[in-house]
């Protein structure tokens, strides 16, 4: 492994549990393997500009991946293929992915770049690769505590599988404005679900 991909969708990267996690296995990885190279995008706080219409006239017209209309996609999708591994960090907002996580997805989803339109579907271009996503929210979302949907979970797994990973491990911080104890319980119980992953298997702590 040469390099991972740390994404943080929280517009309070330094308050948030998940990217605290995130970063803790990333150290830990980075003692046992000193030349891993570590890319963070901060999504939450430097927030990517909106697909416009340029954008949308030039993947309408077939237009080179070179051209200049493409760069942000382009250095984007480079991040991405370089990575041997993906972290993304993200809150659940209004029951879903909030807006700074979904214009990534915007810029790094592409035709004829990232998929493949077939007859039978798009298909992913993309070689496949861990993807740990790490998802934090205030309430509960599964089991029986669960008092709002969750419409982050499907949606993200689906859009990732369109441009070829398909390796995709999710954790869940749940309750998170329910106390301490319930923070630190949750952070350790997605720590040591993380932990028994291969690519974590024997990591302590950083």
């Amino acid at each position: 492994m040469r390099e991972v991909l740390l994404i943080n969708a929280s517009p309070r990267p330094d308050a948030s549990i998940g990217y605290q996690l995130a970063n803790e296995l990333v150290d830990a990885l980075r003692v046992r393997r000193p030349e891993l190279i570590v890319t963070r995008r901060d999504l939450g706080v430097a927030t990517l500009a909106p697909l416009d219409d340029a954008y949308a006239d030039a993947l309408t017209r077939r237009t080179p991946d070179t051209a200049p209309v493409f760069a942000l996609s382009e250095n984007l999708i480079g991040e991405l293929e370089r990575s041997d591994a993906m972290f993304i960090a993200t809150p659940m907002h209004n029951f879903t992915l909030p807006a700074a996580l979904k214009l990534w997805i915007d810029h790094v989803v592409r035709i004829g770049r990232t998929f493949a339109a077939t007859p039978d579907g798009k298909v992913g271009l993309l070689e496949d690769r861990p993807v740990y996503v790490i998802v934090s929210s205030g309430g509960f979302h599964r089991g029986a505590r669960a008092r709002q949907p969750d419409f982050l979970t499907a949606y993200l797994r689906h859009v990732l599988s369109t441009i070829g990973l398909f390796d995709v491990q999710f954790v869940y911080l749940e309750g998170l404005v329910s106390g301490a104890e319930t923070v630190k319980a949750e952070r350790e119980a997605a720590r040591q679900r993380l932990l028994m992953e291969p690519l974590f298997v024997g990591l302590a702590s950083a």
